[in-house]
């Protein structure tokens, strides 16, 4: 739609929508230095842009849609890579093309800069040069990576400039050292359709994360052999783009489902079954159902076996919600109950006369003995006329005036 919305890091709420291009936008990055943000569209346009939304620059930068743009170290250039088949590198200041670098067959998807140097490498739909390594001074390549039999969707380098990690349409991720290109370091199998995305993580090396066709979110480590963890329905559809908090603590994510979603780590002791934890749980723990737990321990963080107190979910009849309990009382103080001797209850035909008779009310023989005193009223029980009674008649001492 051409549309910007941008976003509160603390709550997550907009706080702008901004009718920015005519047509689609493809891609979009700050500076290094978070003072311009630069974006690019379906039609070959780029724009400047300022921190508060202002647009203070806009040219034609490629006759096809722009699909990636990359700062320099410095700021002062960028690049951009079209479906055209071409980088671009721009004078920041000037919004002078410098450079073009042509060698790609077909679409190039992706460019990154080098984090330290003057190196910029592309991927492209071009299958028999599907990534390669330029110098944009001279506009020369200076090498070709015959990595993937498919379509290069993102190439990203790693803050410490020796690796670059390259996601395609053939389902692998690959990892490559720059020191030595002439062949992969590792390659990353997981992905049940395309890779689409991948970003390094700010402050742990060997840690990133890579995105799906399917919407599915890996994650991935330097030396591992699967995935460390994994969201495989994090979106509905292709995830485009990835991109980390810089401190590294929440991870955004973009998707052609119409969603830009934010994710972060559980803390810990957050049980598995919360509704909002999508996260796949690692394969020893693959059969346990996350909306029945019975082994709390097994649950990584949790402690040991001996500390971890499990609650039996199924004593709890109640269905109320955990936490929201009314009565405080600490369900740790024993409550130390009275014996309480069995008494008999009141007859019913007794209970229902007591309680209609009111003073003054002498209609009965019961009444009568009663207002005549014990003995009249001990007589009568023992005459055995009310039969409700007959279990207190052993009671029933004529040879005192009253019970003792």
């Amino acid at each position: 739609s051409g549309e910007f919305t941008l976003w509160n890091g603390l709550t997550f709420n907009f706080e702008t929508i901004l009718q920015a291009h005519d047509s689609p936008v493809r891609t979009m990055v700050w500076s290094h230095n978070d003072v311009w943000m630069v974006t690019a569209d379906h039609a070959g346009y780029v724009k400047y842009w300022q921190s508060n939304m202002n647009n203070v620059k806009m040219f034609l930068a490629h006759k096809e849609a722009i699909r990636g743009i990359s700062f320099s170290p410095s700021d002062s250039k960028f690049a951009t890579c079209s479906d055209d088949g071409t980088i671009k590198i721009w004078d920041f200041q000037r919004c002078q093309e410098e450079r073009t670098l042509r060698g790609h067959g077909a679409d190039v998807k992706c460019v990154h800069w080098h984090p330290q140097k003057g190196l910029v490498i592309s991927g492209s739909k071009d299958n028999q040069q599907p990534v390669k390594l330029w110098d944009p001074k001279t506009g020369q390549s200076l090498a070709t990576l015959h990595a993937h039999k498919s379509t290069v969707m993102d190439v990203k380098w790693n803050n410490n400039g020796n690796w670059l990690v390259t996601a395609s349409r053939d389902h692998l991720l690959k990892l490559f050292d720059v020191r030595n290109l002439s062949s992969e370091v590792q390659t990353f199998r997981g992905h049940k359709k395309e890779s689409s995305s991948v970003a390094w993580h700010p402050y742990h090396e060997g840690l990133f994360c890579s995105g799906g066709s399917d919407g599915a979110i890996l994650f991935w480590h330097v030396g591992a052999d699967k995935e460390v963890g994994a969201i495989e329905q994090a979106h509905d559809s292709i995830v485009w783009t990835l991109a980390w908090h810089p401190l590294g603590h929440i991870l955004c994510s973009g998707s052609n489902d119409h969603s830009s979603k934010f994710w972060t780590r559980n803390r810990p002791g957050d049980l598995m079954r919360d509704k909002y934890n999508l996260n796949t749980l690692p394969a020893n723990l693959s059969g346990l159902d996350e909306n029945e737990i019975d082994d709390l321990s097994v649950i990584p963080g949790m402690g040991p076996e001996d500390k971890v107190e499990a609650i039996n979910p199924a004593s709890d009849s109640s269905g109320a919600i955990p936490g929201l309990d009314i009565d405080s009382t600490d369900d740790k103080i024993k409550v130390v109950l009275k014996k309480v001797p069995y008494s008999k209850p009141i007859p019913k035909n007794f209970q229902a006369h007591w309680n209609h008779t009111t003073v003054g009310d002498a209609t009965d023989e019961l009444t009568l003995a009663i207002k005549k005193g014990y003995e009249a009223f001990a007589r009568y029980i023992n005459s055995g006329a009310v039969e409700e009674l007959n279990d207190v008649r052993p009671y029933m001492d004529l040879s005192d005036e009253e019970p003792k």
